[in-house]
């Protein structure tokens, strides 16, 4: 996490500031320009274990994406099993129009119909990636630029 003032990279959690009516992430030393906000109390649900307790698995959590060639897989796995278009929308209860969109790759496949299209066709068409991994790499190949950048900031 990069403090939204300075841009430095912030060591443990960032403060809450409230900077001209605007809230902010910011470093230590960035926290003066403005004042400091308390952490709004999280609402107890009954039932459920307290805040600290809790883990989250969000942002660890794997999901899956529809590969970049997925119309080639879909038509060539079509013509290998000798399927027309018809055939192969009748075996997973789609329309024609909805296959002929899939082979032209005028629509990407949502998760449920790739996964149907998968089982019917024996073929891949999820990868699994990691969020936290491409968080990464974008935060790594792009700094976003702050304040700190664009305005020079007043001291005293």
């Amino acid at each position: 996490m990069r403090c939204e003032i300075c841009g430095k990279k912030v060591i443990g959690k960032p403060i809450r500031t409230k900077i001209d009516n605007s809230i902010m992430l910011t470093c230590n030393d960035c926290s003066k320009f403005g004042k400091v906000q308390r952490e709004p109390p999280q609402p107890q649900r009954p039932g459920r274990a307290p805040a600290g307790r809790r883990r989250s698995y969000r942002s660890q959590e794997p999901t899956q994406e529809v590969v970049e060639d997925f119309h080639k897989l879909i038509r060539e796995a079509r013509e290998k099993k000798g399927w027309s278009r018809e055939e192969l929308g009748e075996k997973i209860y789609e329309k024609v129009s909805v296959i002929n969109r899939l082979e032209s790759g005028k629509m990407v496949p949502d998760l449920k119909l790739a996964r149907k299209m998968e089982k019917i066709l024996k073929i891949t068409l999820l990868e699994k990636t990691d969020q936290a991994q491409m968080d990464d790499l974008n935060a790594a190949h792009m700094r976003k630029a702050t304040i700190g950048d664009i305005a020079r900031i007043k001291k005293g």
